[in-house]
């Protein structure tokens, strides 16, 4: 019996370890960067592991960077195939260019989805967007004719709905991204297993806001819960950037500062080593390796450092 009783510990343990270092969530960065680049703009594509059914976090470029993925055999099949088929929807944190102009330029050859959005996002897409004057009406709602092909999903913050098509939910919650301009953040769901994603956005203190230690106080139980998988946060300028010309962006002293403020509400051991991904970098002389250095040089916390790269898989 003693043989027997090994191999079934064995095997108990070899499946408990292997359960246990199973990832949730796999991401496909399609575009990484803040500009000037228009190949390489902020584009997330997220789906469960397991699953070829993605949405996309923000979609600032789209067709460049799904071929960048199917040159690394991340995905499959012809750019044009991945948009149609395994693209089932946008998630746009904040209607500037950067953030959305591979879904306008593809949207002649893309198919029948939805765009996920709060109010304000989706107004400006309506009237400013695909409104005939500066691009046909590919939505079923604003100026006429409406094509129809995109279907505006209004999220409301803080109430989970649905990612049709997928496996997947969302909760939006609402971001100061140069008071009163807001932006958006989405707390995407599997199960029990979550990754967060903030569009563009200042630190509190800087926007006289409360926007993102609200944000935190919602998430903090997941985190220490070890339920948060992932945190996707901009960081646009480096240190030296004063805060009035910000624009509602981070740098690295203000990152650390607002993901201190969420270890109060979570206990600092919650983030040690928790990944954190570094998203919206601007180019420009040396500033991303000063970013790079400054975010290493001060990481009180010992969050898990991610600088994501066009076309190269995450996993959480």
């Amino acid at each position: 019996m003693k043989p027997v009783l090994t191999i079934l510990l064995f095997a108990c343990v070899l499946f408990c370890k292997t359960a246990f270092s199973q990832t949730s969530f796999k991401v496909i960065p399609l575009g990484v960067k803040g500009g000037i680049d228009e190949s390489n703009l902020s584009a997330y594509m997220i789906a469960t592991t397991g699953s070829n059914d993605y949405v996309c976090l923000d979609a600032g470029t789209l067709h460049y960077g799904i071929e960048k993925a199917i040159q690394a055999k991340l995905l499959h099949g012809t750019a044009e195939e991945v948009l149609k088929k395994n693209i089932k929807g946008y998630l746009i944190s904040h209607a500037h260019l950067d953030h959305l102009a591979g879904m306008i330029i593809n949207s002649p050859d893309d198919s029948s989805k939805n765009i996920y959005g709060l109010d304000y996002c989706l107004d400006v897409l309506k009237d400013k967007y695909f409104s005939w004057k500066s691009w046909a009406n590919f939505a079923d709602e604003g100026e006429k004719p409406a094509l129809g092909k995109y279907h505006y999903t209004v999220l409301t913050p803080g109430i989970e709905m649905p990612l049709q098509n997928t496996d997947m939910q969302v909760t939006a919650f609402s971001l100061s991204h140069g008071n009163p301009y807001q932006s958006t953040a989405f707390l995407v769901r599997h199960n029990e297993a979550y990754a967060l994603y903030l569009g563009d956005t200042g630190a509190d203190s800087v926007e006289h806001s409360d926007k993102m230690h609200q944000l935190w106080q919602y998430v903090a139980p997941l985190l220490k819960a070890k339920k948060l998988k992932a945190l996707f946060i901009e960081v646009s300028f480096a240190n030296e950037q004063p805060d009035k010309q910000l624009f509602g962006h981070l740098t690295p002293r203000w990152l650390m500062s607002s993901l201190e403020n969420l270890a109060s509400l979570s206990g600092k051991e919650a983030l040690n080593n928790f990944p954190v991904v570094i998203t919206h970098i601007k180019p420009g002389g040396n500033r991303e390796q000063v970013i790079r250095t400054q975010l290493k040089a001060y990481n009180p916390l010992h969050v898990k450092l991610i600088i994501p790269e066009q076309g190269k898989l995450l996993t959480f």
